[in-house]
């Protein structure tokens, strides 16, 4: 069951909605009764944040249409439901894994070793050839 919403709730939501939008709409009362149905419904300021966020980024991106971003489309419970489930979904696909590190240089000795040997496989390489 969701915590009971409060008027001060209610004019949190439209206040943050007017800041974020930029626009200046007065707190009607359908509009109250929508914020407090949206807010009612378990979601909260942070998911509001979410959304209008997520909405003005996919308008900045032409994918949506500026109109998305109306009160009365937002304050839609299904439409809210989708946005916000939208806006949580990684978009881009996953960083691509790290390369193994490589183990550390070989010492000089090691290097030396390897060097050796070298020389020895090519001094057999040159016999079994004949020069």
């Amino acid at each position: 069951m969701n915590p009971p919403v409060d008027a001060g709730q209610i004019l949190q939501a439209h206040a943050l909605y007017c800041q974020l939008t930029g626009q200046q709409l007065r707190l009607l009362y359908d509009r109250e009764r929508a914020w407090y149905e949206l807010l009612k419904a378990g979601y909260s300021l942070q998911d509001v944040r979410r959304v209008i966020r997520y909405l003005q980024r996919e308008i900045r991106e032409q994918r949506r249409n500026v109109g998305a971003l109306k009160l009365s489309n937002l304050l839609q419970p299904d439409r809210f439901e989708e946005d916000l489930n939208i806006a949580h979904i990684r978009l881009e696909p996953p960083p691509k894994p790290k390369p193994a590190l490589q183990s550390q240089a070989p010492s000089e000795a090691e290097r030396e070793r390897r060097r050796q040997h070298a020389v020895r496989r090519l001094e057999e390489l040159r016999r079994e050839a004949g020069f």
